[in-house]
């Protein structure tokens, strides 16, 4: 009988300790918004590096306006004045100092290793805006975007390592 009540009492003090929470691991989630550069001047066929239009200036203001809920961690942009100018109204609105990237160079797990746990805004071109998600996110999923659309924003979402994407698409009703 007494080894019947201490094998009770250890399979009871045995439950309590098993029923103990696991320390919970923590989810890792990164989020990136993609976009390309607003409407660039087009006046002048021979500039490799044109400027914002009054039209690109606006929709660089209405992506600010999108994202002003977002609490942005990073912002980065290719080396280009139409790129630049599209992400500074968020940069300046969120206090964030731009970093310049080349998508040539960029270590695609050490960049997402750098932007753990972050929220991320890239701004970029009509071509490499769509490989750097499809870089992202591990396959050949979108094309380059049509040179006079402006208005996409890829997100992608990275939890404990897995990458789940998206595309929306915005119509501007920018100043003229």
């Amino acid at each position: 009988m007494k080894v019947l009540k201490t094998l009770l009492i250890f399979v009871f003090v045995l439950g309590i300790i098993g029923c103990k929470d696991e320390p919970k691991i923590e989810d890792t989630v990164s989020t990136f918004y993609f976009i390309r550069h607003a409407e660039k001047d087009r006046s002048d066929g021979d500039n490799v590096d044109p400027e914002l239009t009054q039209d690109g200036l606006g929709r660089a203001m209405h992506w600010a306006e999108i994202l002003d809920d977002v609490a942005i961690d990073a912002i980065y942009s290719t080396d280009y004045e139409r790129t630049q100018m599209t992400a500074a109204p968020s940069a300046v609105k969120k206090n964030i100092t731009l970093q310049i990237y080349d998508l040539g160079n960029i270590d695609i797990e050490q960049f997402k290793a750098e932007n753990l746990n972050k929220n991320v805004l890239v701004v970029g071109h009509s071509n490499t805006t769509p490989d750097f998600v499809n870089k992202m996110i591990g396959q050949e999923k979108y094309g380059p975007i049509d040179d006079h659309q402006n208005g996409s924003l890829f997100i992608v979402e990275i939890v404990n390592g897995i990458a789940t994407d998206m595309r929306l698409n915005f119509n501007c009703n920018c100043p003229d």
